[in-house]
């Protein structure tokens, strides 16, 4: 929740564009809109701009530690998007390569899978038959095709069900917190499309044969963490004259018809009231239809009140050692392990940790009824720091400090039946004649950061030209979400 008001303060604005929330998505519109002379205000409720994508930063005796919320890598097809950037951030960002690997029954493979790697180390019997699952959903393709409706069918018929369950479905439900048989087919295609058993073993035969879209193997990253881009983009908006208010947040949006014709803020310094000519939201879905004014009809927020979200909660380790691994991060689906992956921030950039030091962010997935929830940085620990031990990561007394911290609506839950829903809220949203939702919250899609500053800039330029373009159907290319150009500059 925003600070309580000092005071009861009602003032009235009218900017040209009001944008609720200071994530990729909503950034990226303003700074769209602010190169072409509109005049904007941003309204977040954090304390600093980045939503999933920001950088905390945290002093200690030793220096300043940064960390992103677990990892944030860049990589896009859009060649817009990587001009778009480096004009914020010129020379401060770099190309690293990337190591990411999963760990099963304490053994480490490389991810995506790697068939040389994964044959090497599960032995004969294993590897026989994940080559027999796989040669019978084949042959069962062509002879008794059936149709294809959960996450669990999409992974069984196109690895096999040894390898799926292997690689695949023990990390999603501890991602999700239910069934793989119960989420949709949707979460495969976009995420995993196109990546086969095939492209791996053409992977592992032709690693130099891959094109300018490839399973990305290198990633940019800002040299001071990813939030430095929405920093930068703050800095730059700022400096033409433009307001973001930090800590505040919409209570209402008073609409007449199809139009939003007011939206009520809440500050810290009191109610503000705007008459915006257009809004930008990617505030969450469910709690954004609770504040319209009249509400919507009962049938859109009875389909709203069915999407879900999966929340997150974070441990934060600060180490005294030169390096716990070589890994950006490392996934975990066994289940008897707590957390589900945890990233070395010094792996992207030597510049988030003092020299000699670095440190751990560590990511529990949970519904926000679950005990986890609630539980202390303590607890956490308790948890945490014996598997690492373990594992032979870390030691107790390496440790020098611990955070933890929670977010609210960090993964949108695609179960079997989340689509009619959905399509009947954003079917109401996107006939709002001045009103776009964008972002991972706003129109409960799970993107990349590259499709959300993608969905603010479209976003931008409808509102410029007029013109509705297509939010919508950003990043939903039926293939594997991890491919992308690998290269920015220009010769």
């Amino acid at each position: 929740m925003p600070a309580k008001p000092l005071h009861s303060v009602v003032m009235t604005d009218d900017p040209s564009i009001l944008i609720l929330g200071a994530g990729p998505a909503g950034m990226a519109a303003a700074m769209e809109l602010t190169r072409a002379g509109k005049k904007v205000t941003v309204v977040e409720k954090s304390t600093q701009v980045g939503g999933l994508a920001k950088t905390f930063s945290f002093q200690e005796p030793e220096g300043t530690y940064r960390t992103d919320i677990g990892p944030h890598r860049f990589f896009s097809k859009n060649q817009y998007l990587y001009d778009f950037i480096e004009d914020l951030l010129h020379e401060e960002w770099k190309q690293v390569p990337r190591l990411t690997r999963f760990c099963i029954n304490g053994q480490f493979y490389l991810y995506p899978i790697r068939i040389r790697d994964v044959l090497r180390k599960i032995g004969i019997v294993r590897a026989c038959a994940m080559m027999r699952d796989y040669a019978w959903e084949r042959v069962r393709s062509w002879v008794a095709p059936h149709p294809l409706r959960s996450f669990e069918d999409y992974a069984v018929a196109t690895f096999g069900r040894t390898l799926a369950e292997f690689n695949m479905l023990e990390y999603t439900e501890k991602i999700w917190g239910i069934p793989c048989a119960d989420i949709s087919i949707d979460w495969a295609t976009q995420r995993i499309g196109g990546l086969s058993v095939v492209a791996a073993i053409r992977k592992a035969l032709f690693p130099k044969r891959s094109g300018p879209k490839t399973l990305v193997d290198t990633f940019y990253y800002p040299a001071m963490g990813s939030g430095t881009i929405y920093e930068a983009i703050r800095n730059r908006i700022e400096a033409e004259g433009q307001e973001i208010l930090l800590s505040s947040e919409p209570t209402v949006i008073r609409r007449s018809g199809n139009n939003v014709t007011g939206v009520e803020v809440t500050t810290p310094q009191g109610t503000r009231t705007f008459t915006p000519q257009a809004v930008v939201s990617s505030v969450p879905v469910p709690v954004l239809l609770g504040l319209f004014d009249p509400p919507p009809p009962p049938e859109v927020l009875e389909a709203a009140s069915h999407l879900r979200f999966r929340s997150q909660v974070y441990l934060f380790l600060t180490v005294d050692k030169e390096q716990v691994m070589p890994d950006n991060w490392i996934y975990f689906p066994d289940k008897d392990i707590p957390f589900g992956r945890i990233t070395e921030m010094k792996n992207f950039s030597t510049e988030m940790c003092p020299p000699g030091k670095t440190s751990l962010f560590i990511e529990f997935f949970c519904f926000e009824d679950e005990p986890l929830w609630s539980m202390s940085a303590e607890e956490l620990s308790a948890q945490a720091i014996p598997v690492l031990e373990r594992f032979g990561l870390l030691t107790q007394s390496e440790i020098l400090s611990t955070r933890h911290f929670r977010l609210s609506h960090v993964y949108p839950l695609y179960d079997l039946d989340y689509l009619p829903r959905l399509h009947t809220v954003m079917q109401w949203l996107d006939g709002m004649g001045n009103f776009y939702a964008i972002g991972r919250p706003g129109r409960f899609r799970y993107t990349n950061q590259d499709h959300s500053l993608e969905m603010g800039i479209l976003a931008a330029q409808s509102i410029l030209t007029a013109k509705r373009l297509d939010i919508e159907n950003v990043g939903k290319e039926k293939e594997y979400f991890e491919r992308g150009y690998v290269r920015m500059k220009k010769e």
